[in-house]
């Protein structure tokens, strides 16, 4: 005999026993907290309603083959050999209740009749379970003797294959829902929701974190509240989009906190629909870039410095040639100067550096203001002639921190760099006079320049300037210029604390007076 699916082309009345069962079950399945509690009502629906001691439920699993998730007086044995038997596919339409009066007299397999005997069954019947029409598993019902089963019957297994969809399908759908939730309120991010009005409706606490306001002070409010003064236009414009089922992914832009500051964020903005497909309000998902952004600025910034260093040792290299030469007697002669002076020059170069969180954790040895000046303007000496130094340093000396080595040589070297391109190092008759001195916790530094090759206004201007003034804030110093028809004066007032912090002194030795150069 070979087995056809039932089509019912109208249900019978269900009787009151029936109809018992069915209550029992739809008030179980209200009141079920988890899966497990759903199949169980349906396994109970099944043996009252279809009058069997044996029972079971099956759902295709990710890779579409059908599996066991709950049953009745059913022994393992039999699980394991027909588990993911199965008259239906996953996602088939319009499938019907197969039900079988007895095994033995059907076309199957002799190897699964015996199975099936061996388990003491000989009527069975197949339930297809949907979701949307489609078949997501089924559920059987087992007899120990042949059963012929009555409309009344098919129809109950109908209606009970038709309530224990819809629940699966909402139990699933609330466990997606709470995931859902779930990664919203856990997320770093800030995601919140408004209506089309552009009232806040659901705020989470990536949100709370990022803008300051907790949620009982955003839920209702007005989102402009967000928006600074300045950027008050881009909200209409971001729901006309978004009315038009447009999604904005990754749109820079600043928002503002609960104490007024303000954040540089990236922003997705995407629409809200109903479940007819309308679309009732925007979800916007902000995460915080100011990090990105001041990293992103401190790239340009190196890479500018970077660029502004390069040209000025090649200047710089260019002016050392030529002063070489200017007192070279013999080609030989020449080599050397210029050789010394570029090492000299390297030298001076490498105090510059960007430090590293080595350096900070090692620390650098203590140096002297004296030595550092020495180090910078050492490539513009006369090779082993001390009367052709074109500098002098006097006054007394002072401990210099190896955490602060790096800014107060980058500013002296910048300054030193811009008076060999024009000021008094870019001539053979030029000089620098550095005047060092101590005044109320205070280093004062004169650095005056003579005999200068260009107008002196042409001097520390560009990005060499920008370094000098970053330079001169991270050490809370004062830096003058003035420049006079003999060349450029630079006065320049670092705190004591800044050049050597009181745990840092050690080491430095005894500053004392003196005259260098």
């Amino acid at each position: 005999m070979e087995i056809e699916p039932l089509r019912i082309k109208k249900a019978p009345p269900l009787s009151a026993q029936a109809q018992g069962v069915l209550f029992r079950f739809t008030d179980r399945l209200y009141r079920a907290r988890s899966l497990s509690e759903v199949y169980d009502a349906a396994l109970d629906a099944i043996a009252d309603g279809l009058g069997c001691s044996r029972a079971s439920i099956l759902r295709f699993d990710v890779e579409g083959v059908m599996r066991f998730v709950a049953w009745r007086g059913l022994s393992e044995k039999y699980r394991l050999a027909v588990d993911g038997h199965s008259p239906w596919r996953p996602g088939d339409h319009d499938a019907n209740p197969v039900c079988i009066e007895d095994i033995e007299l059907t076309d199957e397999s002799e190897r699964l009749k015996s199975t099936i005997r061996k388990e003491g069954i000989r009527g069975l019947a197949f339930i297809p379970l949907t979701i949307d029409g489609l078949v997501i598993g089924k559920f059987m019902a087992y007899y120990r003797t042949p059963h012929s089963f009555t409309d009344q019957e098919i129809a109950l297994a109908l209606t009970v294959a038709r309530q224990l969809g819809f629940s699966i399908a909402r139990r699933l759908a609330d466990d997606d829902a709470r995931r859902l939730i779930s990664i919203v309120e856990s997320s770093e991010d800030a995601i919140l929701a408004k209506d089309l009005h552009g009232v806040i409706t659901n705020w989470n606490e990536g949100a709370e974190r990022l803008f300051g306001y907790q949620q009982h002070e955003a839920i209702g409010k007005p989102g402009a509240m967000l928006i600074p003064p300045d950027r008050r236009d881009e909200e209409p414009l971001i729901i006309g989009r978004i009315r038009s089922g447009e999604r904005i992914n990754h749109y820079e832009t600043v928002r503002q906190r609960k104490d007024g500051s303000l954040v540089d964020i990236s922003l997705t903005v995407s629409p809200i629909k109903d479940a007819a497909g309308n679309i009732i309000g925007v979800s916007k998902i902000a995460r915080d870039i100011t990090e990105r952004r001041r990293a992103q600025e401190e790239q340009l910034l190196l890479l500018r410095e970077m660029d502004h260093r390069i040209k000025n040792l090649f200047a710089v290299a260019s002016s050392i040639v030529a002063l070489s030469a200017q007192n070279a007697p013999s080609v030989a002669a020449l080599a050397s100067s210029v050789r010394d002076r570029l090492n000299a020059l390297a030298r001076a170069h490498a105090l510059t550096r960007a430090r590293s969180s080595t350096d900070d954790y090692l620390d650098v040895p203590t140096t002297t203001l004296h030595s550092i000046i020495q180090t910078i303007l050492a490539p513009y000496c006369g090779s082993g002639d001390e009367t052709k130094r074109q500098f002098t340093i006097d006054g007394p000396d002072v401990p210099v921190s190896g955490k602060v080595t790096t800014p107060v040589s980058l500013l002296l070297y910048e300054i030193a760099t811009n008076a060999a391109k024009h000021g008094g190092l870019s001539t053979p008759t030029g000089r620098i006079d550095i005047e060092c001195a101590k005044e109320d916790n205070r280093c004062l530094l004169v650095w005056r320049e003579s005999g200068a090759s260009a107008m002196a206004s042409d001097m520390m201007e560009g990005f060499g300037n920008k370094l000098i003034a970053g330079t001169t804030q991270q050490l809370r110093a004062d830096l003058s210029k003035e420049w006079t028809s003999g060349g450029l004066i630079v006065r320049l007032c670092i705190p004591l604390d800044s050049l050597a912090p009181p745990d840092s002194r050690e080491g430095g030795g005894n500053p004392s007076p003196g005259r260098s150069g």
